[in-house]
């Protein structure tokens, strides 16, 4: 019957809507087509509904599909991580620490990680890399369980730990003129621009807004949330760049120089973020607790 085997149906539920094909649903299971199709034909016996459409080479999901679907990753989540807390239950120097970077990452991540491994030398690490607003996907859906973003972003699902607050810096070619210590967002606009992030993420808003509150436009030619080929791009002098104070210190780049943008209310923040109301590894709190105690 279904509810005897429900979680095991459901995960295979879960492969159907999401591969949107039996025969790609199998392969990611790792099972044959035929199995995987009598177990979808029997949770609908089971449910009394169709829960899956062929829809020309796809399968389409019913109404009744959408409602178990949303019903069947909650199911599943929580029982990974009630399978996580028993395992860990009372171990607190085993477990595996999975953690986002946001693409500039955070300066001071390598010490920390160094720190942790002494005081936990079990655990193991998965650390993804990737725009904030993609890091935030990861934690909702559970592949990683913190992660270090830029602020501002919309995190009412999450639990905050600030981190650090750094200044923007203008970043040029060795080929362009030379500022003494400091330049003005006066001085930027005169600069061909290449943003260092895309169109609706936080550092994109905070760059454009100031030049915003400051009534000054920009001369925008190109964005890239490539560090890397940012960085080139700037040293080939195709454009120049405003980018947080950490890419300056983890990025050496003799064909660069960088001038500390001038404006109080022009910088930005990293934070730590976790789930709110979800169970977190032993792992995880003990990565938290050991930042909370680095702050004080």
């Amino acid at each position: 019957m279904f509810y005897e085997v429900d979680i095991r149906q459901l995960r295979y539920f879960i492969a159907i809507v999401e591969e949107r094909k039996i025969s790609a649903a199998a392969v990611r299971l790792h099972i044959s087509q035929p199995p995987l199709s009598q177990h979808l034909k029997a949770m609908e016996e089971e449910l009394g509904s169709k829960l899956v459409e062929r829809s020309g080479k796809y399968l389409e999901v019913t109404e009744a599909g959408k409602a178990l679907y949303k019903y069947a990753l909650q199911v599943t989540q929580l029982m990974e991580e009630a399978k996580m807390e028993v395992k860990e239950v009372g171990n607190g120097v085993n477990g595996r620490l999975t953690l986002g970077i946001n693409t500039f990452s955070y300066v001071g991540l390598s010490t920390i990680l160094q720190d942790f491994q002494q005081l936990y030398p079990k655990v193991t690490y998965k650390i993804q890399q990737n725009e904030s607003s993609h890091l935030c996907k990861l934690v909702r859906d559970r592949s990683v369980e913190l992660a270090i973003i830029r602020l501002p972003l919309e995190l009412d699902d999450f639990t905050v730990f600030h981190l650090d607050t750094e200044p923007f810096y203008l970043i040029t070619s060795t080929k362009q003129k030379t500022f003494k210590h400091e330049v003005t967002l006066e001085e930027v606009v005169n600069f061909p621009l290449i943003l260092p992030s895309t169109e609706g993420l936080g550092v994109h808003y905070l760059i454009l807004e100031a030049f915003s509150r400051n009534q000054l436009h920009p001369q925008i030619v190109s964005e890239c949330s490539d560090i890397s080929l940012l960085l080139d791009q700037v040293a080939a002098d195709f454009g120049a760049s405003i980018v947080p104070e950490t890419v300056i210190k983890l990025n050496k780049n003799n064909h660069i120089q960088a001038t500390k943008i001038v404006d109080d209310n022009f910088n930005t923040s990293t934070g730590l973020i976790w789930l709110k109301n979800h169970y977190l590894s032993s792992a995880a709190e003990n990565f938290i607790h050991l930042l909370t105690e680095r702050k004080k």
